[in-house]
């Protein structure tokens, strides 16, 4: 996809660029992850944006992409790219920015500002020969391959690793704008999470072989032992039976089903015809599955295909794919939506990642990154395969990591639950009006008894939550 299309698609599918809709909906990205009183949000454009689009950034922190206004934003990410925040102007309660922050957010969600969009996504024919013998090559041989093509990847400024908030990053400094330019102390907006949770987190195992497919029961038990109910991720086909029997085993222990693309065969985004000959099928084995979630093979993602989808979520796209076969990542460790499509992106290293690629056997990195995400009150995703831990020195660490989440659990209320609760919880969230009673503020709307009330401030320069 060229920059071009991916202008095009922004203006026709998700924001128009008429002068009438585009300043109210410069607002949207803002309202729909705070859910905030939607008077207090009056962002403009200084004027007429660039035609193309590049990187800026907003602070030392939030690495955007977009159009601009007065300068052209460079198509290469260098070490010195523009800040935004010097072009920022305050007026009477207005915030005039020379970018629209929804356009910012959309194109890090939907990766647009990744090579991969530009025409280089259909794999190339090394890749194909790789996937059409990957079957077939033990472990052993595959860590090896992936090492040599993907390990490079590391190093790169960005997204930034281990974990990368620039959506994040971005709506919480104009939160500080807003604040200011209102002239308040603080501002009230519906927590991201129930019961005044600090963080949420899921535990997911993607299904890839026959083997792995007969370790799903014990994997159960270990995740029971520490009262962790997670989501089982199947392939429809090729790889191994699914039976109906199989699915009741899963979803009477508590446990969910999802769909894991159809054959695994890293083929499902090679191009539009093949996805829309494969879709429906994908689609009927949701419902033959009664599956609500959705994850493709080796996290292949093209985010405006989605729409194809008959899921209420997807599972797809990192956070930071550095070390993954299709880079780039969504950039926010919150949930949000792809049209109709709910996305939980992936947050932390895949255990295949972390073992082969980085030859890491410890729970090191995923405690930094999951610190990481807590700071910022998102979502910890984590994506174990038991193909991949049944043996003990790999178990160990996996009871290990299930140990940490429970310790966080106690400590700090981490709210440990499933995708399909995620998914319930947030759609419910979407749904809810902040609404001022007297001198106070309440919730409404179905799911408010678990809502509650959050306040940002500004402390030291820096954005704080209370309740």
């Amino acid at each position: 996809m060229d920059k071009s299309t991916a202008v095009d698609f922004f203006c026709s599918g998700v924001l128009t660029d008429s002068t009438d809709r585009s300043e109210s909906l410069m607002n949207d990205s803002f309202l729909d992850y705070y859910r905030c009183p939607e008077r207090f949000i009056r962002f403009q454009r200084k004027g007429p944006l660039s035609s193309t689009s590049g990187f800026f950034r907003f602070g030392d922190d939030a690495t955007c992409y977009g159009s601009y206004f007065g300068i052209v934003p460079t198509e290469v990410l260098t070490d010195r790219l523009h800040d935004a925040k010097a072009d920022v102007a305050l007026d009477n309660g207005t915030i005039y920015l020379p970018f629209d922050p929804s356009e910012v957010a959309h194109n890090l969600r939907y990766e647009i500002y990744a090579a991969d969009w530009r025409g280089k996504f259909p794999l190339s024919a090394l890749s194909k020969l790789y996937y059409f013998v990957r079957p077939m090559l033990p472990v052993r041989v595959r860590k090896h391959l992936q090492k040599f093509h993907l390990i490079t990847r590391g190093n790169r400024p960005f997204p930034r690793w281990p974990v990368d908030f620039s959506v994040d990053n971005l709506l919480g400094q104009l939160m500080l704008l807003v604040l200011k330019s209102n002239r308040i102390d603080r501002l009230p907006f519906i927590w991201f999470w129930p019961d005044r949770a600090p963080s949420a987190a899921i535990m997911t195992h993607d299904v890839e072989t026959e083997q792995g497919r007969g370790f799903c029961s014990a994997l159960m038990d270990i995740n029971s032992s520490f009262d962790i109910r997670s989501s089982f991720q199947l392939i429809p086909e090729q790889r191994y039976v699914v039976t109906q029997e199989f699915l009741n085993s899963i979803r009477q222990r508590g446990f969910e089903v999802a769909v894991h693309d159809l054959n695994h065969d890293g083929h499902l985004y090679k191009n539009r015809r093949q996805f829309l000959e494969r879709v429906p099928k994908i689609n009927s084995y949701g419902k033959q599955y009664n599956a609500n979630g959705f994850r493709a093979g080796v996290l292949y993602r093209r985010q405006i295909w989605y729409d194809a989808l008959d899921f209420s979520y997807d599972m797809s796209v990192p956070n930071v794919a550095n070390f993954d076969p299709q880079h780039g990542g969504c950039c926010t460790v919150i949930p949000y939506f792809l049209g109709r499509v709910l996305e939980l992106p992936v947050t932390t290293t895949q255990d295949y990642t972390l073992f082969h690629l980085l030859n890491d056997y410890s729970i090191d990195l995923w405690k930094q990154q999951i610190e990481l995400i807590m700071n910022k009150h998102g979502l910890v995703s984590v994506i174990v395969h038991p193909d991949y831990i049944m043996q003990s020195r790999e178990q160990d660490i996996y009871k290990a990591l299930l140990g940490h989440l429970i310790q966080l659990r106690k400590e700090k209320s981490l709210w440990i639950t499933t995708p399909g609760e995620i998914n319930h919880w947030w759609r419910q969230r979407a749904e809810m009006k902040l609404v001022e009673d007297g001198n106070t503020w309440k919730i409404e709307g179905p799911g408010n008894e678990r809502a509650s009330v959050a306040f940002a401030s500004e402390r030291d320069g820096k954005l704080v939550f209370t309740f």
